[in-house]
């Protein structure tokens, strides 16, 4: 077996039963133990002709997902995601560039996007964004031999909400000496030199922002803004004429206006979105047209409990003459509507309760195999568990330490491994290990994946079990170098 071979949609006739056929219509998935559902979902991607929408309860379930897909899908899918500001609602503070970035560049691609997997927080979908015209209108490109006066390209960037520094050293930022130009362009894995001989551009090279060396010289950069709203004239007229229009306040004390006013971008502007903008957008205008939803249990309590807290937030912040606020309904979609959307699509529930409309996958649970190391063998219900299992073993460690750490666990213990890369499988009675992100092991077929938790424990107080007492045993830490050894 290898990476590639399917274990559980294996052909059409699979994906034919486990595919609802049209728009509203819910099938569940049963039987996905462990981190089989991210398998599951991988699998689907791989076949399946469009793009899969995973909505997870909360940012971490969605990193975790993230993680865990572009680990499965070995590389051949495309793993986007849609992170959250990381924010609370009406938070006087703005999200970290490094967000900012990644969303813009996920809105990017999503246009160009036909084929692989979006995850995305429930908490994140119900948030209306910048409409898709602004952010097609507000990029621009360099090319080498292309002309330009850094002077009008200085406003230009400046416009786009870029901030003019001595020295790049984040997204968002650029910089201008002489006849040499750094950006550092949001959605770009590294900055850009523009080199120009008189006003042509002669070379656009990226660098490290550490070293300042160059890495490697490019022909063509596209550039998406710096925020996800406009800050020129017209959008700042636009914010003003909204402000007077929406709040009876005084606005010689309200901070937020006169920062805008004085073309300063303050802090927590993005709750007052809606006031750069005749129409805000959502996620769901950038999808394509052939999508299939994949839902987490548990992401309609999510999105009600989220809205509840918004709705909660506003209503202790709202009087603040100083710092007046927009309501909830024109940051965010209501309940009912993210319900009206989602219909649009056909929808796949992960849940092993469900039981209606409901296809069951053929995967079991792992049995107790968590390390004692109290015990004279730490490992002796893996052991045992082995002793009786003649299936293909895959271990799984979150990291190269930690693998080698686990590993030497199994082999002090007699249990031989062979180090593999990326999710490859094993044949029947054979022992591999790999590093990747999964967390929860299961039985398949004629295969076994065990993780690194699941004989280790997670690195964490398991305040259910015992608030003193962590679940990896104190005797497996490494507390001093000197412990470390070949």
């Amino acid at each position: 077996m290898t990476a590639t071979t399917p274990l559980l949609i294996r052909n059409e006739l699979d994906l034919a039963k486990l595919l609802p056929a049209k728009p509203a219509e819910t099938r569940a998935w049963r039987g996905l133990h462990g981190n089989a559902d991210m398998l599951a979902v991988a699998e689907l991607a791989r076949q399946f002709d469009g793009l899969i929408l995973k909505v997870c309860r909360d940012s971490a379930a969605a990193d975790q997902w993230r993680e865990g897909l572009q680990f499965l899908s070995a590389g051949q899918t495309e793993i986007l995601n849609f992170p959250d500001w990381e924010t609370l609602p009406y938070d006087p503070f703005s999200p970290h560039q490094d967000i900012i970035s990644e969303r813009l560049s996920t809105l990017d691609r999503l246009a160009r996007t036909q084929q692989g997997i979006l995850t995305v927080p429930v908490t994140t979908l119900l948030q209306k964004i910048t409409p898709r015209a602004f952010l097609g209108g507000a990029s621009f490109d360099f090319a080498q031999g292309q002309h330009l006066d850094p002077h009008d390209q200085r406003m230009v960037l400046e416009a786009a909400g870029y901030y003019a520094v001595d020295t790049v050293s984040e997204r968002g930022q650029f910089a201008v000496r002489g006849s040499v130009m750094d950006i550092y362009p949001m959605g770009a894995d590294l900055p850009i030199r523009l080199d120009l001989f008189d006003d042509e551009i002669e070379t656009l090279r990226t660098f490290d922002p550490e070293t300042q060396r160059t890495i490697e010289r490019i022909a063509r950069l596209k550039m998406l803004p710096a925020k996800e709203f406009p800050f020129d004239e017209p959008a700042i007229k636009r914010f003003r004429d909204q402000w007077h229009h929406t709040f009876n306040v005084d606005v010689r004390r309200c901070s937020v206006y006169q920062d805008v006013s004085s073309y300063i971008v303050p802090n927590g502007i993005e709750y007052y979105l809606p006031f750069f903008f005749d129409e805000l957008g959502t996620l769901f205008d950038y999808l394509p047209e052939k999508v299939m939803v994949i839902v987490q249990s548990g992401t309609d309590e999510a999105a009600r409990h989220h809205l509840e807290d918004v709705a909660a937030r506003y209503e202790s912040l709202r009087h603040d003459i100083e710092r007046p606020l927009l309501p909830p309904d024109s940051l965010f979609m209501r309940f009912e509507e993210l319900g009206e959307r989602l219909n649009a699509y056909p929808r796949i529930l992960v849940d092993n309760s469900a039981n209606r409309h409901a296809h069951d996958f053929d995967t079991a649970p792992l049995p107790e195999l968590l390390a004692n190391a109290r015990a004279g063998n730490a490992v002796a219900q893996l052991e045992q568990y082995l002793s009786a299992d003649d299936r293909g073993v895959l271990f799984v460690a979150e990291s190269a330490g930690r693998r080698e750490v686990f590993d030497e666990l199994l082999r002090k213990t007699g249990i031989q491994t062979r180090t593999v890369e990326g999710f490859n499988p094993p044949g029947a009675e054979e022992r591999a290990i790999c590093v990747g992100a999964m967390n929860a092991g299961f039985e398949l077929g004629e295969l076994t994946v065990i993780t690194e938790t699941d004989v280790l424990g997670t690195r964490q107080v398991d305040y259910e079990r015992d608030r003193d007492t962590p679940l990896v045993d104190p005797d497996l830490i490494v507390r001093n170098l000197t412990e470390l050894n070949l």
